[in-house]
């Protein structure tokens, strides 16, 4: 690791009570409504301090990167002879093949790339491009931690940055439909962040789920017992490869192609939210040496030995939060053989990334492993989420934390 400078900033943790006062703030200013799982608290009691040096590195890193996402996702989704290579569901690969020839328009491109500092520089591990969350907490632990480390400063306010893009699109005066799984807190606690930052601007912001969507030539109308009407834009916090499980009456393919309403994301978006994209950029012409050198080496679960080689790490094509991700050593016995069983039963749907060795921070006399989430809105950065884990995993029991620079 000679020659390796941490790009982090060592902190001391809030004592009791100044933290209690950020926990109760970040539950009622913050739509923070799950502060814990289970006895575990999710909420840091620290922010991840970055030096900014190595922030004006990331923002560069970051805007690459999105400018390549989505060039490959518009390549991609005309490319139906991939799609299965990408592990989607047979219903999102059948939306996928209909939208083809006329996607549906995007609008406020909200993207989240996930960051690690290892023993050799900056590498991330996934593009968080089709429902990527967070920004309640992005936007509002910086405020709530800053006045306690006064020398340090917010990377930025990436809720303000989106509802901005969202507003060139609908303007004071539209009607905006928030669409979303309402059954997870997590979820609705983001998405009621964001409606209210547009009910402050005069939007109209509907929260609802995909099933209240009608759609008429092609344009998206709310069906709601409290409102029904036609709509101006989708705001689409639901997964799309959960899509084909709606009714038809539904109609979610327009949230692929055919649509008329602008959508942000499009649900041609997970084409490129798939761990499994690296499989197919050799047979793409987008170019994409940047995702080439921060990601590492992915790889089909049969061609390389997983199971003999503590290199690899497993990972669900369309995991999220952590869920599923398979380290020799890291995770327990027993979901270490649910993960191998999957990985060999169903290849199709996994796959092998080269295990990074990821250089703790130390905080409050623990050696922590933070990862930096980077938001883009369509080509630029426009803030930071910072998770924070005891081991270098970062799953549902990582820690939310503020991410300040100086």
């Amino acid at each position: 690791m000679a020659g390796v400078t941490s790009p982090w900033i060592s902190v001391e943790p809030l004592l009791d009570e100044a933290f209690l006062h950020v926990r109760r703030r970040a539950i009622f200013d913050c739509c923070k409504w799950d502060p814990q799982v289970g006895d575990h608290a999710v909420i840091a009691r620290y922010p991840l301090v970055i030096t900014r040096g190595a922030w004006a590195d990331v923002t560069r890193l970051a805007r690459a990167l999105a400018s390549e996402t989505l060039a490959a996702e518009a390549e991609l989704v005309r490319r139906p002879d991939l799609h299965r290579d990408l592990g989607l569901p047979r219903s999102t690969r059948a939306a996928l093949k209909a939208a083809a020839a006329a996607p549906s328009p995007g609008a406020a491109r909200l993207i989240r790339f996930d960051f690690h500092f290892t023993t050799e520089g900056w590498r991330i591990s996934e593009a968080n491009a089709d429902v990527p969350g967070g920004l309640n907490e992005a936007s509002g632990f910086p405020v709530l931690m800053g006045p306690h480390y006064p020398w340090a400063s917010s990377v930025g306010d990436p809720a303000a940055a989106y509802v901005a893009a969202l507003l060139a699109v609908a303007p004071p005066g539209s009607a905006v439909a928030m669409v979303h799984a309402t059954a997870y807190s997590d979820d609705q606690q983001m998405m009621t962040y964001v409606a209210e930052r547009l009910e402050r601007a005069g939007v109209r912001a509907h929260l609802c789920s995909p099933d209240h969507l009608r759609w008429r030539d092609g344009r998206a109308f709310l069906d709601a017992a409290w409102w029904r009407g036609p709509l101006d834009l989708v705001v689409r916090f639901f997964p799309a490869d959960w899509l084909g499980a709606l009714p038809r009456n539904c109609a979610s393919e327009h949230l692929f192609g055919n649509g008329v309403t602008p959508q942000s994301n499009p649900a041609t978006s997970i084409v490129v939210q798939s761990k499994r994209f690296p499989l197919v950029w050799d047979r793409l012409d987008t170019p994409l040496s940047t995702w080439r050198a921060m990601l590492p080496e992915t790889r089909r679960p049969g061609d390389v030995p997983w199971r003999r080689s503590a290199e690899w790490v497993l990972k669900p094509a369309l995991g999220r939060v952590g869920e599923g991700i398979g380290i020799s050593g890291l995770v327990d016995a027993a979901e270490w053989r649910k993960i191998a069983r999957g990985a060999t039963w169903w290849p199709r749907v996994w796959v092998a990334q080269r295990k990074f060795e990821t250089l703790p921070v130390e905080i409050g006399g623990r050696a922590l492993y933070p990862c930096l989430g980077v938001y883009t809105v369509d080509h630029e950065v426009v803030g930071a989420y910072g998770r924070i884990a005891s081991r270098p995993l970062i799953d549902s029991h990582a820690q939310d934390a503020a991410v300040l620079a100086a």
